[in-house]
């Protein structure tokens, strides 16, 4: 059976919960909802953002739980990117990099991901790998809303698609671009 991937379904419940016409009861299980995949997927940065909008009670024990997994995991990219570059081939760093960056966007720190994504972006020889790369940074800056980071990854991804895309890319572009036109 097809999932759905776990960011748009935690956006849409975080746009559910911040609607004034939601009911009290429903609000609720969202925030019940919301809490569960944010502590299963360690997401400290967003717990954080959550918290400041008062949509959670800061929790300090769950918070450090989180913050301990984070820089665990951190860690272990670090060591992986440094074993890559000095054992491994241009490839290998090449993923070790993006794996970094897809951890940043799996947590919800955008500021991070958009960071590690120019340094990976800098390791990026084909033009499909960048195209990639935009893409994520759409999903990103779709799942906040960030409507100057999508206006400015479309424009960057069709300037990458006339430098040689294929057409899976471009029709993907093409959804990014609709899915813009219906939210602005």
């Amino acid at each position: 059976e097809g999932t759905q991937e776990l960011h748009p379904v935690l956006a849409h419940k975080l746009f559910l919960l911040r609607r004034p016409d939601v009911q009290d009861i429903e609000k609720v299980r969202l925030k019940e909802e919301v809490f569960a995949i944010v502590k299963a997927d360690d997401m400290a940065p967003l717990y954080e953002t959550l918290v400041a909008d008062s949509v959670f009670e800061k929790d300090r024990g769950v918070l450090d739980s989180m913050c301990v997994k984070i820089d665990e995991e951190i860690k272990k990219l670090d060591e992986k990117i440094a074993d890559a570059e000095e054992n491994l081939g241009e490839s290998e760093v090449r993923e070790a990099h993006l794996a970094k960056s897809l951890f940043f966007i799996r947590i919800g720190d955008m500021d991070k991901a958009l960071e590690q994504f120019r340094v990976t972006e800098n390791k990026m020889v084909a033009v499909g790998q960048k195209m990639d790369l935009v893409f994520y940074m759409l999903q990103l800056g779709f799942f906040y809303m960030d409507f100057d980071l999508i206006s400015k990854s479309i424009d960057k991804a069709k300037i990458l698609f006339e430098a040689g895309g294929d057409w899976e890319r471009k029709n993907r572009l093409k959804v990014y671009e609709g899915l813009y036109c219906m939210s602005t």
